[in-house]
């Protein structure tokens, strides 16, 4: 069930074709046995923020957790709906920014993945954490995990991802992909303007459908990106009341290095 509440106080890119994009292809990743593992441990009920088109929520609701999704965009949450439906699987589907959320219900774990500093103020995410800090059970656990600007790129993927934030032009070729349908979608994302006093990004992205090869729709999206230090997001979750915050690494259960790509917050209320 998709709430009715739609929210249009974010600017992101999650709608139309972009939203079906999501559906189609963001689905399994390295990271879903380790955000499952995560919140399995931390407890039930357990509440996606961010979830998009279901990612990890629906992992999360085939172990048999009590999993709830928000998400900004509806039509996100309706393709995720949609899978669920498929798989027989039964949720709750709220239609919430995260510096909007108002639900009845308390979590014991609260998941904010690749969707923290997406489309909003830098008080709006602030108020982001006041609002998940307000629903968790008392001790309940958030995990926001994060790409902090000065990582380095270790890798080919990370070097790829760095590349194409920073890169203004268009790039020469999209990615192309089939769909479940037969038709093609081909994305091609570029950084539209850089606000160095804000430290915030606007991304573009170009989605062209192609149906027996011939292109049959294109939209263009943006989205704002808020940059943080790992330091900056610290101060935040101290700000908005919480407490035993520890960092791990690069999906590791080590302390976070100052060279890592990707690091995990986790903090009780």
């Amino acid at each position: 069930m998709v709430a009715a509440f739609m929210t249009t106080s974010v600017q992101i890119w999650h709608y139309g074709l972009v939203a079906r994009w999501w559906s189609e292809f963001m689905i399994g990743g390295e990271d879903v046995d380790y955000f499952c593992q995560a919140v399995a441990q931390s407890g039930a009920p357990v509440l996606d923020a961010g979830c998009g088109t279901g990612r990890l929520l629906l992992p999360f609701l085939r172990m048999g957790l009590d999993a709830e999704g928000s998400d900004a965009s509806a039509e996100m949450l309706d393709w995720c709906q949609k899978a669920a439906h498929a798989e027989g699987l039964q949720t709750r589907l709220h239609a919430q920014a995260m510096h909007e959320l108002e639900l009845a219900r308390r979590y014991q774990t609260i998941l904010v993945c690749g969707a923290f500093g997406l489309g909003a103020s830098r008080e709006d995410d602030l108020e982001g954490l006041v609002r998940i800090r307000r629903h968790l059970e008392p001790g309940g656990t958030l995990i926001l995990d994060h790409y902090p600007p000065k990582g380095t790129a270790k890798t080919k993927a990370s070097a790829a991802r760095r590349k194409q934030f920073f890169e203004h032009e268009w790039p020469e070729k999209g990615d192309r992909r089939r769909a479940g349908d037969g038709s093609e979608l081909d994305l091609r994302v570029r950084l539209r303007d850089f606000d160095s006093k804000r430290r915030a990004a606007t991304r573009e992205t170009s989605i062209r459908h192609f149906v027996d090869g011939r292109e049959v729709a294109e939209e263009t999206h943006s989205i704002i990106i808020n940059l943080y230090s790992k330091e900056e997001i610290e101060t935040a979750l101290d700000i908005a009341g919480f407490r035993n915050l520890r960092v791990t690494g690069e999906l590791l259960s080590r302390p976070a290095l100052p060279t890592d790509d990707r690091i995990v917050f986790y903090a009780t209320a």
